[in-house]
């Protein structure tokens, strides 16, 4: 009877506690089963696989009936009968509790594997395009491109266009079972973590080229088991769902090679300027031994790390027989050439200035922006130039370590700019975020004020000692010249006549001259105003004597003509807006009249440009502390400052001197190409050298009329003395 029990009890029908976990069991594994459905079929239908194998495992069968349940229970009251031993049976039933136990616990970790710490790709989710980090690139005007920031995408390159000894190349080094494993490669995950266990932290990944690609897409770069988990189950993921080549192919259009560029189309142009389609042997390797740390590795950044690394993979060729010990050798021998894109450091001044005003005119877009500029890309190279040729050591030892410039065409649009000597060194943009005083280049709004109130540059003052509210300003040379007109005073930049001037037209109509001009720093009417005593920016400072070149037409600066994202669709089209009048067609010349004169006899002679018409004004401030020249043609208007970021005194550096001579510089070579266009009011004025010179005429004159008068014959009041 006991044996007939015991058997009932274990069958599939039996109502013990192995039973009762067994259809706990099964239970719990159809409910992983319904949990898997949800994750796909597959897993759904491996579950209930596992539930099917428990049950036949345990043999159950249903729950048994009330009526045998409570003979059941009488039975369990009953001890066994003697002779047949107690703690065997339970030895069994704990055993059989613990399997069951065990299975539960794998079905759940499969569930939590597949279900909670594998992250699931959306449906139909683009793998070229999945997680792209946003870029930013600048073109010129004439659409070539000037620089990017962010990551830089290639253009996708299939397998069969590109070299085998490149494919090679990264198969040798990153993967070489690439084509046997299904995504992960047991051997290289065992390596990878003994060599973790003993050194008691991640110091080897073991990662296929699979994982790689899976940990590109859609991971970080944390280096924890919890990630290298996902990304081994991602990796099965896209095996299941992709073949060896389609894989093969993102991983190479997809993967970081450095410097801001993502695939080996993007890397081969950042660094040889070539498609990846065209590389050399030696050119392959390099790109093929970035992925270990494309940061640190950069070519440009650091080439003989590169160069070393690629000697790395050149040997890994070899011993998987790609290449010839010859072709090594070659390889070696003549290392690939960095193409060099310093002049790109330069475009960081005027980049930093387009990126965040681009990004608020597309609206906040996400993704990539590609930002049609006005720059020009010669007269951009023409800038850079101009300021390293005349800052330099020498110019330093005279304590002018720093210099910006800035240059429009008269419709407004930014044609170059300089920040500074180096980007790299400093990203402070002088050009438009450095506030200092102007000193006399700020005059031309004074003399603007002074002829609106009925002045003419003919109109004269006195040069003498000058006393204004108990301010007495002193010219830059010592003494005073007397009377001179303005287009003297001009020339030479005489301090007391330009205060004269802005008291005769009043301190509120200069202030609101340079206001209606383009200037937006704050302006306050005080005397000091004559001679530049407020804090502009370059950038503005040079737009408001764009009026002067177009005739009093005032255009709104602006550095963007068009906006477009990354499937090329315009987000943002610069509008031309009519030009503002800002002053009449007459003072416009007349001002032009003025400034003429300080490059043709006045303190402006070293940015004369020969026989092409300009016109400009130097500015120094007390001490040295800054130098300006801004000056235009009839095409552009350009405006330079030289000084030190610390507001540290130069050593009589005027803006006569290097700025005159940086601007010169750049304005020859800006206009190389440039018809040569008349410019009205660019004429010599009557100096008073040359009055004086027609006062002793008329003094000879008056004087042999004399002689005449008194008798008529001039050689008989010789004979009579």
């Amino acid at each position: 009877m006991d044996r007939k029990a015991k058997k009932k009890d274990a069958a599939p029908g039996g109502t013990g506690p192995l039973a009762r976990a067994g259809r706990a069991l099964a239970g719990a594994a159809r409910r992983v089963g319904d949990a898997f459905a949800a994750a796909g079929a597959d897993l759904a239908a491996g579950a209930r696989a596992l539930a099917g194998d428990v049950a036949r495992i345990l043999r159950l069968r249903p729950a048994a009936k009330p009526a045998e349940r409570g003979a059941s229970r009488e039975r369990r009251g009953k001890r066994p009968p003697a002779g047949r031993p107690f703690w065997p049976a339970l030895a069994r039933e704990a055993a059989s509790v613990c399997v069951s136990l065990g299975l539960a616990g794998a079905v759940g970790g499969l569930y939590l594997a597949f279900v909670l710490v594998a992250p699931r790709p959306e449906p139909g989710a683009d793998l070229w395009a999945v997680n792209r980090q946003p870029s930013i690139v600048l073109l010129d005007r004439n659409g070539r491109e000037l620089a990017a920031r962010g990551a830089r995408y290639g253009a996708a390159v299939a397998l069969a266009d590109l070299p085998d000894y490149l494919v090679e190349a990264f198969l040798a080094t990153e993967d070489r079972r690439f084509y046997e494993h299904r995504g992960i490669d047991l051997k290289g995950t065992l390596r990878a973590v003994w060599t973790n266990l003993r050194s008691g932290e991640v110091v080897e990944g073991g990662s296929t080229i699979t994982q790689q690609l899976a940990r590109n897409l859609f991971l970080s770069f944390e280096q924890t088991y919890a990630r290298k988990a996902r990304e081994a189950l991602l990796a099965l993921w896209l095996e299941g769902r992709l073949s060896k080549d389609e894989i093969l192919s993102l991983y190479l259009n997809r993967i970081y090679l450095g410097a801001g560029a993502y695939g080996i189309e993007s890397a081969a142009r950042t660094y040889f300027d070539k498609s990846a389609k065209n590389v050399t042997l030696a050119e392959a390797v390099m790109l093929a031994g970035l992925p270990k740390a494309p940061s640190s590795l950069a070519p440009t950044q650091n080439p003989y790390g590169a160069q070393n690394r690629a000697n790395v993979v050149l040997e890994n060729l070899r011993e998987t027989g790609a290449i010839t010990e010859f072709e090594a050798r070659e390889a070696r021998r003549n290392p690939p050439v960095i193409v060099n894109k310093d002049g790109e450091a330069d475009i960081g001044y005027f980049f930093d200035y387009v990126a965040a005003r681009a990004r608020e005119l597309a609206g906040g877009r996400p993704g990539d922006l590609i930002v049609t500029t006005t720059l020009d890309a010669k007269l951009q190279r023409d800038a850079q130039a101009a300021v390293k040729a005349v800052i330099g050591t020498e110019t330093k030892l005279m304590g002018a370590e720093q210099a910006a410039l800035i240059a429009y065409d008269v419709n407004g649009a930014i044609r170059a700019m300089v920040g500074g000597l180096s980007y790299i060194e400093s990203q402070f943009n002088r050009a438009v975020q450095a506030r200092r005083q102007p000193g006399s280049a700020f005059k031309p709004f004074v003399y603007v004020a002074a002829l609106e109130a009925g002045l003419t540059p003919e109109s004269s003052f006195v040069d003498q000692p000058i006393d204004v509210d108990g301010w007495r300003p002193k010219n830059y040379t010592e003494g005073h010249q007397g009377r001179m007109r303005l287009t003297e005073a001009v020339a030479k930049s005489v301090n007391t006549i330009a205060v004269q001037a802005s008291e005769y037209a009043g301190r509120e109509k200069v202030a609101e001259a340079a206001r209606r001009l383009g200037i937006r720093s704050d302006i306050k009417p005080v005397a000091s105003i004559a001679l530049g005593g407020v804090n502009v920016t370059l950038d503005e400072l040079t737009a408001a004597y764009i009026p002067f070149a177009r005739g009093g037409l005032r255009p709104e600066p602006y550095f963007i003509e068009r906006i477009e994202d990354q499937n090329l669709e315009v987000v943002y089209q610069h509008r031309d807006k009519p030009p503002e009048r800002v002053i009449a067609p007459e003072i416009a010349e007349q001002m032009t009249h003025l400034l003429y004169q300080v490059m043709h006899s006045g303190t402006g002679r070293a940015a004369s440009l020969g026989a092409r018409p300009a016109a400009g004004k130097t500015g120094t401030t007390n001490d040295w502390r800054d130098a300006w020249f801004v000056g235009y043609t009839a095409q552009l208007v350009a405006g330079v400052w030289v000084g030190n970021d610390s507001y540290t005194p130069m050593d009589r550096v005027t803006g006569g001197t290097l700025p005159a001579e940086i601007w010169r510089t750049f304005m020859l070579a800006a206009h190389q190409n440039m018809p040569r266009r008349p410019l009205k009011g660019a004429y010599p004025a009557v100096t008073y050298a040359d009055e004086m010179a027609l006062i002793d005429f008329y003094r000879d004159v008056q004087r042999g009329l004399r002689d005449v008068r008194r008798d008529g014959d001039e050689r008989r009041v010789r004979r009579r003395r």
